[in-house]
Order: C-alpha cells, then sequence, then structure tokens
C-alpha cells in the first residue's frame, strides 16, 4: 500500500491538463512529461516493449510465465487530468481514519468537503482519504488508474510463483477531451481484451456508456444603433436564448440520472452581432440519441424562418458510441471481472457510465474494453478525493483477474 500512495503522490504532482484548443497529440506538454517518468519507472520494473509513441502513449508488456496459451489481457488509464480545474501545484492532503463529518480542506477559502453535500463520503467511515487543498483538482482520474496498474504489475514482477499469461498495459494521453483513442495502436497492442482502470468509487463496473456527441451552434445576428433598431436590429444573444428556451429544461446534467439523456450547454460567448454556444448531446438509446441530434436541427429550421436564412448555423460532431453492443458477445469478461470484485471482499456494483471512457471507442476499434473502479470520487473538482484502501482493492481486482484467466 505504501508503494501504491508513494506512486500516486508523485504522479499528481505533474500537471497533465488536457486543452482541446492546441490541435495536437498529446495536447499539453505536462501529459508528455509524464509519459516520460512512466516509461522510466516501467523500465526500472523490468517489463519488455516499454515504449513511448510518437503521440505520447506509453506501452509496455508483463511476458507470460505459464508453458500453455492464455488470452492476452490488457489494462488501460489515461494521464491526463480535466480540463474543467487547474492540475498545477496540486498539494493533497492525507487524513487519516476518518470519523465523519466535515473535512476543511481550506480554511482561507471556507472550502469545505461536507456529508451535507457530499453524503457518500460517510461510507468511508474508518479509511484513509486523500483530498485536494481546495485549490485545484486531485487527479486521481485517472492517475490512481495508472499507480493501481503499475503497483499491480510491479507485485506479478516481484512474486514470479503467481502465475499468469502475458499482460499489455498502456497510458493514454486526451481522454478528457475525447481524443484519448484517437492515436491508440490497437494492433500493435495485441491484448484480447482489455480493461480501463477509470471507474469511480469502490466496486463500479461498467460496460454501458453515452452515445455521444458534441454541437456547435452559431447565431449571427444584425447589429444597428439601438435608437434606431425597431424592425432592424436582430440581437444574436436573444435568440441564443430563445434557443436554449425551445430545449427541454428538465433534460439536462443536474436534473437526470441513471439511463437518463441529456442536453448540456457548455460554454457560450455573446454579442448583438454574434453568439456562440457549445453543447454536449448523450443518450444511452440509439433512438433517442437520434432524436436528439434532430431536435437542434427542428430548432434550426423554426428560428431560421422567423429570423431569416443563415441566422442560426449547427454543427453537430458524432464523439463515441454505447459499448455495449461489442462487451456483450464477450461477456465472460464482465462476469470474470464480478468474480475478481467478490474474491477481493468488494461488492460489484454494475451501473452504466454516464460519461465515456477510452475504452468506448476501443471497443469499436477491435478491443472490447469494460471499465473498472480506480477508486475516487467527486472528480473533476476540488471536492476530489480517493480512500487508500479504495486502491488498495483495485489493486487486487486487477490481479485476481490476471489469476482469472491463467488457470
Amino acid at each position: 500500500m505504501t508503494a501504491l500512495v508513494e506512486r500516486f503522490l508523485r504522479y499528481i504532482k505533474v500537471n497533465t491538463q488536457s486543452d482541446e484548443t492546441t490541435g495536437i497529440t498529446p495536447s499539453t506538454k505536462g501529459q508528455l512529461a509524464l509519459a516520460n517518468i512512466l516509461e522510466e519507472e516501467l523500465n526500472k520494473i523490468g517489463l519488455q516493449e516499454v515504449v513511448v509513441s510518437e503521440y505520447g502513449y506509453v506501452y509496455a508488456t508483463l511476458p507470460s510465465n505459464l508453458d500453455k496459451k492464455t488470452p492476452v489481457i490488457g489494462f488501460i488509464a489515461h494521464m491526463d487530468t480535466s480540463p474543467d480545474m487547474s492540475g498545477e501545484n496540486v498539494n493533497p492532503q492525507i487524513f487519516h481514519n476518518y470519523q465523519g463529518g466535515d473535512i476543511v480542506l481550506n480554511k482561507n477559502l471556507n472550502v469545505i468537503l461536507s456529508p451535507k453535500q457530499f453524503p457518500e463520503v460517510l461510507q468511508y467511515k474508518g479509511n484513509t482519504l486523500i483530498t485536494t487543498d481546495g485549490t485545484t483538482l486531485l487527479g486521481a482520474d485517472d492517475k490512481a488508474g495508472i499507480a493501481e496498474i503499475i503497483t499491480a504489475i510491479e507485485y506479478l514482477k516481484r512474486h514470479p510463483e503467481i502465475k499468469h499469461g502475458k499482460v499489455r498495459v498502456a497510458f493514454t494521453p486526451d481522454e478528457e477531451i475525447g481524443e484519448g483513442a484517437n492515436h491508440f495502436d490497437v494492433k500493435y497492442f495485441g491484448a484480447d481484451f482489455a480493461y480501463t482502470i477509470d471507474g469511480g468509487a469502490i466496486g463500479e463496473l461498467e460496460y454501458e456508456n453515452f452515445n455521444a456527441a458534441g454541437a456547435k451552434v452559431k447565431i449571427s445576428g444584425r447589429n444597428v444603433h439601438p435608437g434606431y433598431a425597431k424592425n432592424k436590429m436582430i440581437n444574436s444573444m436573444l435568440v441564443a436564448n430563445e434557443f436554449l428556451s425551445m430545449l427541454p429544461s428538465d433534460e439536462v446534467p443536474e436534473k437526470t440520472e441513471n439511463y437518463e439523456g441529456f442536453f448540456h450547454l457548455t460554454d457560450i460567448k455573446g454579442s448583438v452581432e454574434e453568439t456562440f454556444m457549445s453543447f454536449i448531446i448523450r443518450d444511452f438509446f440509439e433512438d433517442n440519441f437520434s432524436k436528439r441530434k434532430g431536435k437542434f436541427k427542428e430548432i434550426q429550421d423554426v428560428l431560421n424562418k422567423k429570423y431569416g436564412e443563415g441566422t442560426v448555423d449547427i454543427t453537430i460532431k458524432e464523439q463515441y458510441k454505447n459499448m455495449k453492443e461489442k462487451i456483450e458477445p464477450v461477456m465472460h469478461m464482465v462476469e470474470t471481472a464480478i468474480r475478481a470484485m467478490k474474491t477481493a471482499g468488494v461488492k460489484p456494483k454494475v451501473k452504466p457510465i454516464r460519461g465515456g471512457t477510452d475504452g468506448a471507442r476501443l471497443s469499436f476499434m477491435g478491443l472490447p474494453t469494460p471499465n473498472i473502479f480506480a477508486g475516487g470520487e467527486n472528480f473533476h473538482g476540488k471536492y476530489e478525493y480517493i480512500p487508500i484502501e479504495s486502491m488498495n482493492k483495485s489493486v487486487e481486482v486487477i490481479l485476481n483477474i490476471i489469476s482469472s484467466y491463467a488457470i
């Protein structure tokens, strides 16, 4: 456990926030810096075929110690952290033997991790929690996953009496901006199937995810002197407001859960002359997903008819699809993961991912890849934390999966 925590604390000190505006892979220098650190560490452990690709992907191999052929299993985690909050100068805090109640993350800024807002923290009474200092995210998404994979592989390397087949590991850039699988070499990776260690709370196991798209909406107005604007001015910001009012008000992230889809406005910038909006569109079911994309076209047609052709221009880009259809033919992976959790004393929580992982796209690239918990909570913000005990259980689950396929 000590090595696992030390490893994690080293990784989160490297600022690896991804940035969708750069147009390169990896999108930020910090990710490549971490990739080089991981390369050195994997070589030191004694893994083979340790490579950092031209795009910053880290690959490595733990060779089989069996005299028979078994499936090649892959384990994958991502190096970047979310652009939603700073990952620079992460200053973690460790709270031993949490007994419930408020945790003051930052007294000066009055940032408090409280069960009143985050009741799930109470399930970790008696655990040791690693938190932020209230000014940055923590980076457990997904540096915890990286630390857990490497710790498990190092354990196998140090204990050759534990039989295992060939294991491949990979650490990817830019997952948080939807580009983690863009340059992943599935053929070179050579695994029969893989698991991303990128889930949240202990016990989570996910093989369903949203169908996802991004939408860019440009609204062109007409600016004239406000004193003489009657029947002439078109205020693009007000048209944008009208656009928003035509979307279902209850189908937003803050009002949906489980298998419910949503529209999410992620950015808006405007003036009288032009307004730009960015959305993400999410739904688990293909029919509903198509209807959601169609809703944007319906609104566009209505507003263009009202204000003039070309007032509203929409570009929709597909991002990823629900991996369920690719996992169901190889459900032994999910069944093995469930058994591995139970053996480790972890209660499996099979649930849909209300988001996406590299595994969603990789599954459609020919590498079935469900998602297993890394152990963190409240990702992407200053209230992020992770129990050390959950991290340790993740390592156990990885080891149990590998051992299961060696029998």
